[in-house]
C-alpha cells in the first residue's frame, strides 16, 4: 500500500464553524483523516501540507515513524509551528488509514484501552456575562458533565472597530475570583473546575490571582502565563499552590522537555493537531507518565481533534481529563454523520476501523472556504496589544 495523494480541506459547517482537514488517499482505495491545529495559519499550512507531499506520496502509510521523521527533519531546519501543524494532520490520517487497513481501532493500534470511557469538560464560557456563565454551568451540570470550564475574562469592548476587546490583568483577576465564587456556588463542591487564563497573565499576576483561587479548589489552572520560556514555569510551580496545565501551544516534544524533567507543571495539555500527531503525542505522554503527570489534551477543534485525543486517552495511563467543546455527534454532522460517542460526561472511541469516525468528502469538497482568518486582537487600556 501506498500513498497516492495529500488534499487539504478549509471548510465550514453548516451551523457557521470552520475547520481545515486533511485527507490522506492510498491505491490500495483507503483513505484517511486529519486536522490543522491552526486554522488561522490556514494558508501557510495549505503550502506547508502540499510541500511534504512531496516527500509523503509514494511512502508506505505503516512507516509513520519513518515518515514522521523525514517531514520534521527532511528539510535540516527542524520543523516550526507552521510545518508542526501540517505534520500533525498528516500524521492522524496515516494513524486512521493504518487502523482501516487492518480492521482495528486506532486506540488497539495505540497499546489497547486501559480504561472503558474518558471523563470530559465542556467550553461553559456563553455571553461573556456571569448570569451566562452561571447559566451554562448550572446546564452543564444537569446535562450530565462532571467538569465546568471558563476563559479569562476580558475586561472591556471599546477596540471592536480594531477587531479585539479589552484585556487588562488585574481587572480581569478580579472578575475571575467572582465568577469561580459564584460558580463554585452553583454547581457546588463535587464539580470539578478548571479555569483558562489562555497564556493572557505574567507571572506575578498568576500568583495573586491563585491564592485568591485557593478556597474554590480549582481542578488545575490553564496555560496561565505565555508559552515561550517554558523556564518561567518554575517561579510559578514554586509559589503556586493550585494544579497547572499548560503546552497547549508547544509544537514538540522538546518544548515539554524542561516543565516534564523539573515537574514544574500538574498536566501536560498536548495538542495533538499542533504537536506532531499521534506518533508525537504518544511519546510525550509516556515520557511525562514517567515523572506522574497527566495529559489533557487540547482540543478546542472538530470531530477528527476529539476522536484522535480520545483515542490516545483511551490507550494512556495517566489521563487527567479530556477537552471536549461540545458533545460529540451534536455538530458538524453534515461533514461527519459518524463520531465518536458521548454519554453522561464521558467520551470514548468507537470500535470501528480507524478513528471510528465517517467523513462526506464530497460535501468537504462543497464547503471549502479561504484558509485564511485572525483571532481576537486583544488590547490594554492604554491601548498596547496584550495576548488573547
Amino acid at each position: 500500500m501506498q500513498i497516492t495523494e495529500l488534499k487539504s480541506y478549509p471548510v465550514q459547517d453548516n451551523a457557521g464553524a470552520k475547520y481545515h482537514f486533511v485527507v490522506v488517499d492510498t491505491d490500495a482505495g483507503i483513505s484517511g483523516i486529519g486536522e490543522i491545529g491552526i486554522r488561522s495559519w490556514g494558508s501557510a499550512i495549505e503550502q506547508a501540507v502540499a510541500h511534504l507531499s512531496e516527500i509523503v506520496v509514494g511512502q508506505d502509510p505503516w512507516s509513520t515513524e519513518k515518515i514522521w521523521q523525514h517531514m520534521f527533519r527532511g528539510g535540516y531546519f527542524p520543523a516550526d509551528k507552521v510545518y508542526s501543524c501540517a505534520i500533525s494532520a498528516i500524521d492522524i490520517a496515516l494513524w486512521d488509514i493504518k487502523g482501516k487497513s487492518v480492521d482495528l481501532p486506532v486506540y488497539k493500534l495505540l497499546g489497547g484501552p486501559v480504561r472503558d470511557k474518558v471523563v470530559c469538560y465542556p467550553h461553559n464560557q456563553g455571553e461573556w456575562t456571569m448570569d451566562s456563565l452561571l447559566d451554562n454551568c448550572k446546564r452543564a451540570v444537569d446535562d450530565g458533565w462532571k467538569f465546568v470550564r471558563w476563559g479569562q475574562a476580558d475586561t472591556g469592548y471599546e477596540f471592536e472597530a480594531n477587531g479585539g476587546v479589552i484585556f487588562e490583568p488585574l481587572e480581569s483577576m478580579k472578575l475571575v475570583v467572582e465568577e469561580m465564587s459564584r460558580v463554585r456556588e452553583v454547581v457546588g463542591p463535587d464539580i470539578q473546575i478548571c479555569l483558562d487564563s489562555h497564556t493572557r497573565l505574567d507571572t506575578t499576576h498568576v500568583i495573586e490571582m491563585c491564592r485568591d483561587l485557593e478556597e474554590f479548589k480549582p481542578f488545575f489552572i490553564e496555560d496561565p502565563i505565555r508559552s515561550e520560556n517554558p523556564a518561567s514555569y518554575r517561579k510559578v510551580s514554586q509559589k503556586v499552590n493550585l494544579p497547572i496545565a499548560a503546552g497547549e501551544q508547544w509544537a514538540t516534544k522538546w518544548s515539554f522537555r524542561e516543565v516534564i524533567e523539573e515537574e514544574t507543571i500538574d498536566y501536560a495539555r498536548i495538542d495533538l493537531c499542533v504537536v506532531g500527531g499521534l506518533t508525537e503525542a504518544a511519546k510525550i505522554t509516556h515520557w511525562a507518565e514517567t515523572h506522574y503527570i497527566d495529559i489533557v489534551p487540547h482540543n478546542p477543534l472538530g470531530p477528527v481533534s476529539a476522536a484522535a485525543c480520545v483515542a490516545l486517552d483511551m490507550a494512556s495511563t495517566n489521563v487527567g481529563v479530556q477537552e471536549m467543546p461540545k458533545k460529540p455527534g451534536t455538530y458538524s454532522t453534515d461533514l461527519f454523520p459518524v463520531q465518536i460517542q458521548w454519554e453522561d460526561g464521558y467520551s470514548w472511541a468507537n470500535d470501528a476501523p480507524g478513528l471510528g469516525i465517517e467523513f462526506d468528502e464530497e460535501k468537504m469538497r462543497n464547503s471549502i472556504i479561504p484558509a485564511t482568518g485572525w483571532g481576537p486582537q486583544p488590547r490594554r487600556n492604554d491601548g498596547a496589544f496584550t495576548n488573547w
